[in-house]
């Protein structure tokens, strides 16, 4: 035990990645459960209709958060200044500018919004979920600090008494009223809780308004490229929803909305590690400096996607029993879903940690150029899919595009020296031996997802 414990107590890089990634998986996998656990609660409080409509508010609020995310933490992470007080106080003064045009933005396009999908409702609960985005513009930068640091510790408790006080507001709501609206009223109030423990219990200085030109040219030109690859990334994470929107009746995609959940943690989770540990990784420890460093990172690397197929493993193959035995009847179809959604993301979790050199080398271009690329292929072959194949030729559609974007993912891990073959063809083997067995257990029902078609609406 004595050297595990000098590893995560010791003030190197390996020790503040050991403790940066525990913390990490413990807040989210809290989190997650209790995500888990209120959807239970909520689905049998609330009808398949409110999770529709609530995917709909949130693939909104997501996609004006990125496409307008000017990249202040990732600048934070990788800028050398990231530790001045002129240059904290210039990102967080761009970011509550930020948060405030969001949600005037809420306001002007919830009517459009609600027309387009045809659900009037949309344009009482957008404007008021959007709440959430103009209280999170106030969030201090000292939570990029912390990442910039590896010392996210107390960030992650705080996130998890934010998120388990917005949770029990909302179900406590949907209890009382059994309405949609007790959705986004529990986000905001977590968005409000959160910013107050953030501004009181975590330590640092207080943020004030501040404009330094320097900082701002600096913040402005690395985020320029950033806004442009997460308004790809929106396509990326939300536009399954976005366009099955168009598709599906609000049921379906309460149900699909399921299925994707529970398919998504372990992709969340992945995110999650690699945007709070590979950038400092990757700035200190850059892998085409030195032999060392490149033996270092491939064995972070490969921890960390054995430890992601796992769970993907498990929910490609026992997926359908699992939403039968954890949701009633309604919610049956979101076992083939969370099926094939599983194995969509394999390819995804495999080379999900090679983007990151980009960004910590400040090449916020080429992060942007593979974004558009992923984005435009995704979003084109799912698309494709659903006019031709219903809701199982978009899921197709979507595992193609994970597989057809990888040359364009090597081309941009060669430029920083971090791209490793023998880990992409070694665990490629191990996804196609989990994709094989899930055919195999799941054939009757994916097959039943294939014939399925979109109902238009």
């Amino acid at each position: 035990m004595a050297p595990l414990m000098h590893r995560l107590i010791g003030p190197g890089l390996v020790a503040r990645v050991l403790r940066t990634s525990a913390w990490t998986v413990i807040g989210f996998v809290a989190m997650q459960g209790v995500r888990f656990g209120s959807n239970l609660i909520l689905t049998r409080l609330l009808f398949p209709e409110a999770f529709g409509m609530m995917a709909l508010v949130t693939v909104f609020m997501v996609g004006l958060a990125m496409f307008s995310d000017m990249g202040v933490g990732p600048s934070i992470l990788q800028h050398k200044r990231g530790d001045e007080r002129d240059f904290l106080d210039t990102a967080w003064t761009i970011q509550v500018i930020r948060g405030g045009i969001l949600w005037l933005a809420t306001c002007a396009l919830a009517l459009p919004v609600a027309a387009f999908y045809g659900e009037p409702m949309l344009a009482q609960l957008i404007p008021v979920a959007g709440l959430a985005l103009l209280i999170g513009g106030f969030d201090p930068t000292r939570v990029a600090t912390a990442n910039r640091h590896l010392q996210v510790g107390r960030v992650t408790v705080l996130d998890l008494i934010s998120h388990l006080i917005g949770i029990g507001v909302m179900v406590a709501l949907a209890f009382v009223y059994q309405s949609v609206w007790a959705l986004p009223a529990g986000s905001v109030v977590g968005a409000c809780v959160r910013l107050i423990l953030l501004q009181r219990l975590l330590p640092g200085a207080s943020n004030r308004l501040r404009w330094e030109r320097e900082a701002a040219r600096d913040l402005i030109r690395f985020g320029a490229w950033i806004f442009l690859s997460t308004a790809s990334g929106f396509l990326i994470m939300q536009g399954d929803r976005a366009i099955l929107g168009k598709y599906l009746t609000l049921e379906m995609l309460g149900i699909y909305n399921i299925g994707y959940f529970l398919a998504s943690v372990p992709l969340l989770l992945g995110q999650a590690v690699v945007g709070r540990v590979l950038i400092p990784v990757y700035r200190d420890r850059p892998p085409g400096a030195s032999v060392e460093n490149f033996a270092k990172l491939r064995r972070l690397r490969a921890a960390l996607t054995a430890g992601l197929l796992l769970p993907l493993a498990l929910l490609a193959l026992f997926g359908v029993p699992l939403v039968h035995v954890l949701y009633d009847p309604r919610y049956a179809l979101g076992g083939p879903i969370l099926v094939a959604t599983t194995l969509v993301q394999i390819p995804i979790v495999i080379t999900m940690t090679y983007d990151q050199a980009a960004l910590a080398a400040g090449d916020s271009k080429r992060y942007f150029i593979l974004s558009a690329m992923r984005a435009l292929l995704q979003t084109t072959l799912f698309i494709l899919g659903a006019e031709f194949g219903g809701l199982g030729g978009a899921m197709i559609g979507a595992g193609l595009s994970a597989l057809l974007i990888y040359p364009m993912i090597v081309w941009l891990a060669r430029l920083h020296g971090a791209w490793d073959p023998w880990h992409d063809l070694m665990f490629a083997g191990c996804g196609v031996a989990i994709a094989a067995c899930a055919f195999y257990l799941n054939a009757g029902d994916l097959a039943a997802l294939l014939a399925l078609g979109t109902s238009a609406r």
